[in-house]
């Protein structure tokens, strides 16, 4: 079956466009996905030379990202939603030494909580919004939960994200794009957001001027049953025309942002992201951010757009909802096989989107970033990654499992380099590969010495034309050294 399947690709080299749809999706969440248990071998890893990586706890339930505390204890976050639309209650929990976990906070159904940071003595959470918008919230060491921020736009596809602590003490977070890729449609609809805000759509942070596209869809909506024309920026069954300007607004959508600790009004840092999900600052102090890109689906479908790394400066607009990595969509590189190339929602561009810091793998989902500051661990001054791997078909189609790793990448030359991935002739989940090693490595996270690298790894998540699939306590803590005797 593999030889077959080898020949038919090799054959599409000749065709490749027409080809490529003729292919089925192998993506590393569908098929015959073990679901009835998470075995875990940490000798299903493969690492560097002279790294180790071990288990420090499992049975997590969608966990997110990690923290320390000033004294240097482990602590976790559950999200509480998981894409599937999943809600439970978001929490933070202490991870003792011996690996047992100790509740610290309960947040309400308006996950996922999808990162954490700790300065002065509290911590700060990312709430990513799906029920009632997105929040930045202050933790106590107690357990007691302040919204310094409320009301974010991010009730859509992507959610609130982060924060990071800047050098100058702000928290540094990311608000995602309510769309795939400026356009509501039947994707919201079965994404389960659209029923719940059916007036929701992507605000941009400037005004805008928009060329006049509109895209038919029909989803079973009570205030619009028939086929409806939508435009840009704008509600389900809502046109645009051309020169229409759209009023930008703060806090706004596809964007990061910064607030002060004690909380205040939202300043915009930049902002023309997709998804800028993992925020980190090198050791020279420089905002690097991971931005999941484009998805083939919905009424504007793209295809073959890569994750990306940027490096961020301050007031700079990065392309989306008209370009993908610096590129312009001017002419068939990302036309879907679902429909016409992608053609500019925009009549005029807020301004030039510079090309990214490294281009990552397509539907790779890479998230949670880090960077060694160790000359003990090495490596020093390179960025991680934690890849949570392809989410097909839902986003579009893939030939291979992609992502379900760890990457490590020297940001001055954009090269990239597998550092934690599964062992075997293939890559993909452990619960594809049928072995116990990593499933969908979600944030990394240094220790505060900068020794110890900690791997926060969601759990298995099977995904099926229906959706998602998240499965409860698969998920679970990996860290790794370095032996330096």
């Amino acid at each position: 079956m593999k030889q077959l399947y080898f020949l038919l690709l090799l054959a599409c080299l000749l065709f490749l466009s027409s080809c490529y749809s003729m292919l089925s999706s192998e993506g590393g969440g569908q098929g015959a996905v073990r679901t009835d248990s998470r075995p875990v071998n940490p000798a299903d890893v493969a690492l560097p030379p002279g790294y180790r990586i071990e288990q420090v706890a499992t049975g997590l339930t969608f966990p997110t990202d990690v923290a320390f505390d000033e004294q240097g204890r482990l602590y976790v976050i559950e999200a509480g939603y998981s894409y599937g639309e999943e809600f439970l209650e978001p929490r933070l929990l202490r991870i003792e030494t011996s690996g047992n976990l100790t509740p610290v906070a309960t947040g309400t159904k308006n996950g996922p909580w999808t990162g954490i940071a700790f300065q002065d003595g509290n911590f700060y959470v990312a709430e990513g919004g799906a029920m009632e918008g997105g929040k930045i919230l202050r933790i106590s060491p107690e357990g007691n939960i302040t919204a310094l921020l409320e009301n974010l736009p991010s009730a859509g596809d992507h959610h609130t994200n982060g924060p990071a602590v800047g050098p100058d003490g702000k928290l540094y977070f990311g608000i995602g794009t309510a769309t795939n890729s400026g356009v509501v449609g039947q994707d919201n609809y079965d994404f389960g957001w659209l029923k719940r805000n059916p007036d929701f759509h992507d605000i941009p942070c400037q005004d805008i001027t928009l060329s006049g596209q509109n895209f038919e869809s029909e989803v079973p909506l009570a205030s619009a049953p028939q086929k409806q024309s939508t435009g840009a920026y704008s509600p389900y069954g809502t046109s645009t025309t051309k020169g229409q300007v759209i009023k930008g607004s703060l806090p706004c959508t596809g964007s990061v942002m910064r607030i002060a600790p004690t909380g205040g009004q939202p300043e915009l840092v930049a902002w023309g992201f997709r998804n800028p999900f993992g925020l980190a600052f090198s050791p020279e102090g420089q905002l690097y951010v991971t931005d999941n890109g484009y998805d083939e689906r919905g009424s504007r479908p793209v295809w073959g757009v890569g994750d990306y790394l940027w490096l961020v400066q301050e007031g700079q607009w990065y392309g989306w909802p008209d370009h993908a990595g610096g590129l312009a969509f001017n002419g068939d590189r990302f036309k879907s096989s679902k429909g016409k190339a992608p053609e500019p929602l925009l009549a005029s561009n807020p301004g030039t989107p510079p090309r990214p810091a490294a281009t990552l793998g397509v539907h790779s989902s890479s998230n949670g970033i880090d960077f060694s500051t160790s000359g003990t661990f090495g490596f020093e001054g390179q960025a991680f990654i934690a890849q949570f791997g392809d989410m097909a078909p839902g986003v579009g189609k893939v030939v291979d499992p992609v992502g379900y790793k760890v990457v490590r990448v020297e940001v001055d030359k954009g090269v990239i380099t597998d550092f934690a991935v599964n062992k075997g002739k293939e890559n993909g989940p452990a619960s594809w590969l049928k072995n116990g090693g990593l499933e969908r490595p979600v944030a990394v996270k240094f220790s505060p010495d900068g020794h110890t690298l900690y791997i926060v790894d969601f759990g298995v998540m099977k995904t099926t034309e229906a959706g998602p699939q998240p499965q409860h306590k698969t998920g679970m803590i990996w860290k790794v050294t370095k032996n330096n005797r």
